[in-house]
């Protein structure tokens, strides 16, 4: 092949990967600017159409009806933060009517020893060995809390009024229980903001999951619940009606959480609006009106723990959830639907337009002519810039008014940081999805945690 040839594949290549990105960028900038525009739209009517003092955690009424709280949180392999975490929530949660249900393994005794010396000092928590070596999954273990609490309430006669969801690592805010002890009474599902920790050893990759939390906690639950598509729940910060959870458990053969799933929390709140149920997202100040009542944790730190987490995500929500879950529902939950499995799509697009830009700067360098774009691609890579600059924009405010100016400057560059992640984490995800279907099983692919020395209870 001559020389003239190779010039010309290249700047063939780079165009058409080019114009394949800059379609797909402008799907989905489309759909992030209607988002937007809906939140803008509610936003602006409830500040200066509804005019009410917004609740904080101090102001929410006082139940009707008073009950337990079951807290369920799985273990495994979690005894160099599980003690901490426990210590942390007792004391937060103080004399409430609630238990703490953690989930442990018989082959993981140091878990094990850890859980039964704070039970040995506490009625308020319940160590329940699981049944079966681990690590199983996340939902096996969840479903043996579910069995400890159903053998409970008979041995109490006591019926629990709500279960909810934590994680080992998970820093818990005071008055959590308060706002679901309340609100459960009118929804059957509550989910509170989930704010990721930063991290000052992991700036760039730990920081981008807060850089995405600030955004989506912010904003697209918010418009999930404007539009009336089901919630998905996070699998922390999340409180379930005692009457929701029997349902999803007796389509099930008496298990509310789904082993079979890579991702049951996010399916869990998708049955429950199946079922009929009504969900909230709720985004309160503390007491004094001071910070956010919200779950606080470290995320992954390093790109590999990063990359499988997010693997796990997009192959239990985008493919595994497809699979499992369909397209059920009106026009506003398909379209929640598309944007939760459009991930492996996006991270190919992602891949082609920086594969573009190296071609065409490979082009420019060697002094290759560019192959010429037509007026109206041209139209379009304009459309996408002034998108991109919007994006940047959103991200940028949502960041700031969760973390500050300085965070919020540092989550442009990291928007590419988190591109990179996410395309290396869907080819691992469709290889997870593909292993799944040929093995006919799911694998808890747990990361490692760590828990802070010190949290404001803000």
């Amino acid at each position: 092949m001559e020389t003239g040839d190779i010039s010309w594949l290249t700047s063939l290549a780079a165009r058409e990967l080019l114009l394949f990105a800059a379609a797909g960028f402008l799907i989905g900038g489309l759909d992030e600017l209607a988002v937007d525009l809906i939140w803008i739209c509610r936003t602006t009517r409830r500040r200066w159409f509804m005019r009410h003092r917004r609740a904080c955690a101090a102001t929410i009424a006082p139940p009707r009806q008073p009950g337990r709280i079951a807290v369920f949180i799985p273990a495994w392999d979690e005894a160099t933060v599980i003690g901490a975490m426990l210590r942390t929530t007792l004391s937060r949660f103080g004399d409430g009517d609630f238990r703490l249900y953690v989930g442990c393994y018989p082959n993981d005794p140091a878990t094990t020893g850890v859980v039964a010396a704070l039970a040995a000092q506490s009625t308020l928590l319940r160590l329940v060995v699981c049944g079966r070596p681990g690590p199983t999954t996340k939902a096996d273990c969840l479903n043996h809390l579910w069995r400890a609490l159903l053998a409970d309430e008979a041995k109490d006669g006591v019926r629990a009024k709500a279960i909810v969801l934590h994680d080992a690592e998970d820093v818990v805010h005071s008055a959590e229980l308060r706002i679901f002890d309340r609100l459960i009474e009118r929804r059957d599902l509550i989910q509170l903001p989930v704010l990721p920790m930063l991290d000052p050893r992991s700036r760039w990759i730990a920081g981008h999951y807060a850089d995405a939390f600030a955004e989506a906690h912010s904003k697209t639950m918010v418009v999930r619940e404007a539009v009336g598509a089901a919630l998905p729940s996070a699998g922390v910060g999340c409180a379930f009606s005692r009457r929701a959870m029997d349902w999803v458990a007796a389509a099930n053969h008496g298990r509310p959480f789904d082993e079979r799933s890579l991702t049951e929390d996010y399916e869990l709140g998708l049955r429950i609006h199946e079922a009929g149920g009504r969900a909230a997202f709720v985004r309160l100040p503390g007491i004094g009106r001071r910070g956010t009542v919200a779950v606080r944790e470290h995320f992954p730190g390093t790109l590999d723990a990063a990359v499988r987490q997010k693997a796990r995500w997009m192959a239990g929500i985008a493919l595994n959830g497809w699979d499992r879950l369909g397209w059920r529902g009106g026009l506003a939950e398909r379209w929640m639907r598309l944007r939760d499995r459009r991930a492996p799509l996006a991270a190919v697009v992602l891949a082609a337009g920086y594969a573009a830009l190296l071609l065409w700067g490979l082009c420019l360098a060697l002094g290759i002519r560019p192959l010429p774009i037509g007026p109206g691609w041209r139209l379009v890579l304009a459309v996408n810039v002034a998108m991109l600059g919007w994006r940047m924009a959103a991200r940028f405010a949502f960041v700031r008014l969760a973390y500050g100016w300085a965070e919020a400057a540092r989550a442009m560059p990291r928007m590419i940081v988190g591109n990179i992640i996410d395309m290396i984490a869907a080819r691992r995800a469709v290889r997870d999805y593909l292993r799944a279907r040929r093995d006919g099983m799911v694998r808890w692919e747990k990361t490692d945690h760590h828990f802070p020395q010190l949290v404001p209870d803000e």
